[in-house]
């Protein structure tokens, strides 16, 4: 097949300005895993960095070494063309990963596929010279489609010579498929044997193996592919689920089993984990080892990850009872991770050390917003500094609510509550029932918690068994919580407060100087206090009353700080917190830049900076974090150097802060560098790249400064927002009143 050197060249030369170091040394480990040869477990590309890149693409194959560990094996996937050579793509039907329908408009076929009649464009029906003009299109819809048309199709034997990686698995899908065509699979597995040596060869079927088995090096592992387990092996016309009871017939002809993740580590239908198969100890008794398929950072996994890829290799790789001999995965950055710098963890080791992991709402990514649940999760999972913002009742009880308005957060929606809503343009432009509505008892009885879901119109819930679980906390509440537990701190969050003093009579800074009071925490020094604000005057009036840790939150996205805006801060805040994106600026999910100036000239000034707000769901992180809430992680704290970071999912922050590879220095694995942003935009072609961003603006003195806090309204009774709160529902009434008459007069 050929290959055009000049495409090469282009899009090689991007690449090595890219994304990350190309460190070579990977972390090792002393001790003996569970594997069947007690070496670490295989990490395998499958069609290379396939998570981003068209799948056995140019990129991909060339990115695997920038972002994985350096013996991480290429995966191809092998059809055969009209002249029998080998080409490497993910499916059979070429329409689904190449542009081949708008080259060949009349190439469309049905064949027989396995009994399947199957309709689409077949590699058996083109010559390879006719696939030179053929380029590669993400074959996943979800996953980016800026390298589309960029890249021709990659010959099989091109992944050894072109690539050299320490390692190639060919898998051969379809062998008797090509019977019809009178191409022969075999023959091309034994004549490219004889020039290149491949590590593993697999195929489901079993014919096919034994016709080569003795036939190639020895080195060579031969594996036998386990598809779905109802499937039927054309060989043996037995099912899959069948033969894998008969794994000492499966020895007879290959070494190794692969499998796809579920035969191992089974969900239920509403995608929560089994107890695990014994299926890798029987392959281990078997004297096979096994391989597992099918890992993406960019599927819906388990509820019970976290939205945690890398969580999810862990429990394959080091559960304590059993680990897989080798992991097929789209992103190979974060097997990578796992086996590198993540098995055997001190786990009980507590360290409130930089970066601080604070909470957001407790662990919210798990339980709903700020209820006693989250908070427990959030403590169990390591977090340094627990939160809670907070919100009032119409009783005047200073609560910890995600949200002032209970739609936000609660059950009120399908409540007797949810009538009649009303619009506070101070607060909000649609209409709400706000926790100033309702009182305490209100709260506490009539409505139930409910899980926040901020990647919702993507589909992507959290943990539906928990979405209505645990219960509300009044500050007090989280004090008492708080206080014996093994934290750094505790930080709380105050919004709003010049309009509850001047609308609800309700001064929330003495409510909370208060209730700090009067759980102790004004007496002790083993946890910190932060309060948490966007409001200078907020904070400079808890400045004038007490001596608690301010840290400024810094609302809008900012590509920096003038000097007058951060001596401005100084007066009233020991902290700022700021936005992802005003430290990693992006353009349709692609980091364009770093805003160095911006954190370290708040350094400088000796204020820490913690970045918000860091979650787990694959869509909420840059591309260049490749679907990895670790390898975001790593970003603000390697390359940004924050001091802290605000969480939804505090439990993945925390064992970052654990990892074996953060004190290695120059040694640091190259999948454990930070990427360099606009590295991965430079490998787009121009006419593709996404229109730059309008650039964001400084944040300047005017930003900063505020009036002081208004007094508490003396039109309502001193810290009783209920008066407040009946007279917006007596407006309404009277409202609906007066347009009820009206309607009479009419008539």
């Amino acid at each position: 097949m050929g290959r055009s050197s000049r495409a090469c060249s282009v899009l090689r030369s991007p690449l090595l300005l890219l994304l990350l170091s190309l460190g070579c040394a990977a972390a090792q480990k002393g001790s003996t895993w569970k594997t069947l040869s007690g070496k670490a477990p295989a990490i395998i590309a499958t069609g290379g960095f396939s998570g981003l890149f068209p799948d056995s693409s140019d990129l991909a194959y060339q990115f695997v070494q920038f972002a994985s560990s350096p013996d991480t094996a290429l995966y191809c996937n092998v059809w055969l063309t009209k002249d029998s050579v080998g080409i490497c793509l993910p499916n059979i039907n070429m329409d689904n990963c190449t542009v081949i329908a708008d080259v060949f408009p009349k190439g469309k076929n049905t064949y027989n596929v396995n009994g399947v009649s199957t309709t689409g464009w077949f590699s058996v029906d083109f010559k390879s010279t006719d696939l030179d003009k053929v380029y590669l299109k993400q074959s996943v819809l979800s996953r980016p489609g800026y390298f589309d048309g960029t890249m021709l199709i990659t010959p099989a034997d091109f992944v050894f010579s072109q690539y050299k990686p320490p390692a190639v698995w060919l898998n051969v899908p379809l062998d008797s498929f090509y019977n019809q065509f009178n191409l022969s699979m075999r023959s091309y597995i034994l004549s490219t044997s004889k020039q290149f040596v491949a590590d593993y060869i697999s195929s489901p079927e079993v014919n096919f193996l034994t016709s080569i088995s003795g036939r190639v090096s020895k080195k060579t592992k031969l594996v036998f592919r386990f598809l779905d387990e109802r499937s039927i092996e054309p060989s043996t016309n037995q099912t899959y689920g069948s033969m894998l009871k008969n794994l000492t017939f499966v020895k007879t002809f290959a070494s190794g089993i692969l499998v796809p993740k579920n035969y191992i580590s089974p969900v239920t239908p509403d995608n929560y984990l089994l107890p695990y198969t014994s299926v890798v100890n029987d392959a281990h008794k078997a004297g096979l080892e096994i391989y597992a398929a099918g890992f993406a950072n960019d599927n819906i996994l388990s509820y019970n990850y976290s939205y945690d890829p890398l969580t999810e290799v862990l429990s394959f790789v080091d559960n304590g009872v059993f680990a897989v001999d080798g992991v097929l995965s789209d992103f190979p950055i974060t097997p990578s991770e796992a086996i590198g710098c993540f098995t055997n963890l001190n786990n009980s080791k507590t360290d409130h050390a930089k970066p601080l992991v604070i909470s957001h709402n407790g662990a919210s990514g798990d339980y709903p917003d700020c209820t006693d649940e989250a908070y427990k999760k959030a403590v169990a999972d390591g977090a340094d500094v627990i939160d809670c913002p907070v919100q009032v009742t119409k009783d005047g009880i200073p609560v910890c609510m995600g949200s002032i308005d209970l739609m936000d957060g609660t059950t009120v929606a399908t409540s007797p509550f949810a009538t009649p809503a009303v619009t506070i343009t101070d607060l909000k432009d649609v209409p709400g029932v706000f926790t100033f509505n309702l009182t305490w008892d209100d709260i506490k009885k009539n409505l139930k918690p409910m899980i926040s879901n901020p990647q919702s119109q993507y589909n992507l819930v959290r943990n539906p068994r928990n979405k209505n679980a645990g219960n509300f906390m009044a500050l007090s509440d989280f004090l008492t919580f708080a206080k014996d537990k093994d934290l750094a701190g505790i930080m709380i969050t105050v919004e709003h407060a010049a309009f509850m003093a001047e609308k609800l009579g309700f001064g929330v800074v003495d409510a909370v100087i208060k209730a700090l009071d009067d759980s102790g925490y004004s007496k002790q020094t083993a946890q910190k206090v932060m309060i948490q604000s966007t409001n200078s005057s907020v904070l400079v009036k808890f400045k004038q009353e007490t001596k608690y840790d301010l840290v400024y939150k810094i609302e809008e996205n900012v590509r920096d700080a003038a000097p007058s805006s951060i001596a401005d801060i100084k007066k009233f805040a020991s902290a700022v917190s700021v936005g992802t994106s005003s430290v990693f600026p992006t353009a349709k999910l692609f980091l364009t830049n770093q805003t160095n100036n911006l954190v370290q000239s708040l350094q400088t000034a000796g204020l820490p900076v913690y970045v918000y707000l860091l979650m787990n769901e694959f869509v909420s992180q840059p591309y260049d974090f490749f679907s990895d809430a670790t390898s975001q992680i790593n970003a603000y704290v390697q390359s940004a150097k924050v001091d802290g970071v605000i969480t939804d999912f505090p439990g993945t922050a925390h064992r970052y802060k654990l990892n074996s590879c953060s004190s290695m220095g120059k040694n640091t694995p190259n999948f454990m560098q930070p990427p360099q942003p606009g590295g991965l935009l430079s490998t787009i072609p121009p006419s593709a790249q996404p229109p730059a961003a309008a650039p964001m603006p400084l944040l300047t003195e005017s930003d900063v400064a505020e009036a002081p806090l208004p007094p508490v309204s003396n039109t309502t009774t001193a810290h009783s927002p209920s008066h407040a709160g009946l007279r917006m529902r007596s407006d309404v009434s009277i409202l609906v009143t007066l347009l009820m008459l009206c309607a009479s007069l009419l008539i």
